[in-house]
């Protein structure tokens, strides 16, 4: 048996009270284990299961072609973060996201514990903070845009150029990327309420461009909502 600490991405319930759980780890990167007996009338553990929560698990041994399964679970550190209504629709907007992104990602501690920053962030009620993790990813998996003279940011190439090459990329929203790319830290950046949706569009734009196979994740439907 060994321990893991890892990022709850996603879960599904199996049966009548099991669930398969999809995590981040700080160990091993993305994994899947079983959970037997969570949904169980007298399993009191179940409210735990919440995306992003940080858990310690107990892993027994995989037994021949098997899934990991979790003998025993804890919460690592308790956030009072999901009665918040605005931070639970970015709470599972990412979730999402990284549920997608990471599937085949092994151990990557700068991830991890990027994770880790973004969720104090939201603990200080960062409304803007997921559009900058989003950005800060895409600097982990260094995909991000080559800073140059050019007004508008080319989302194909990754370049700055002195034309427009996408309409969402006006000279506003390019300034906006150039500001936060260039910044000591992403977080610092203010990005006002009148430009999060042009500039989320742009962020999954750039992102269909440049990860593999990427999809727009279920939920930006619910968080634009939210934020309008």
């Amino acid at each position: 048996m060994n321990s893991q600490n890892g990022f709850l991405l996603s879960f599904i319930k199996y049966g009548e009270n099991d669930a398969v759980l999809h995590c981040f780890t700080e160990e091993e990167g993305f994994q899947t284990y079983f959970l037997k007996g969570v949904y169980s009338k007298r399993n009191k553990k179940k409210a735990l299961l919440q995306p992003l929560s940080k858990l310690s698990f107990s892993i027994n041994p995989i037994r021949g072609n098997g899934i990991a399964s979790v003998s025993k679970f804890e919460l690592v550190k308790n956030n009072d973060i999901y009665n918040d209504i605005k931070v639970n629709t970015i709470i599972f907007f990412i979730s999402d996201f990284l549920s997608q992104i990471l599937k085949f990602e092994n151990k990557n501690l700068t991830i991890f514990f990027s994770i880790d920053e973004f969720i104090d962030q939201l603990i200080n009620k960062n409304y803007q903070s997921h559009l900058l993790f989003l950005l800060a990813v895409l600097k982990i998996q260094g995909v991000t845009p080559l800073i140059g003279e050019g007004r508008f940011l080319d989302p194909e190439t990754g370049t700055f150029s002195a034309s427009s090459t996408h309409h969402i990329f006006s000279e506003e929203i390019s300034l906006l990327w150039r500001t936060a790319l260039t910044a000591e830290n992403f977080y610092t950046t203010k990005i006002h309420s009148s430009m999060r949706k042009d500039f989320l569009d742009s962020l999954l734009v750039y992102y269909h461009y440049h990860i593999t196979d990427f999809k727009t994740p279920p939920s930006l439907e619910i968080i634009q909502q939210i934020f309008e």
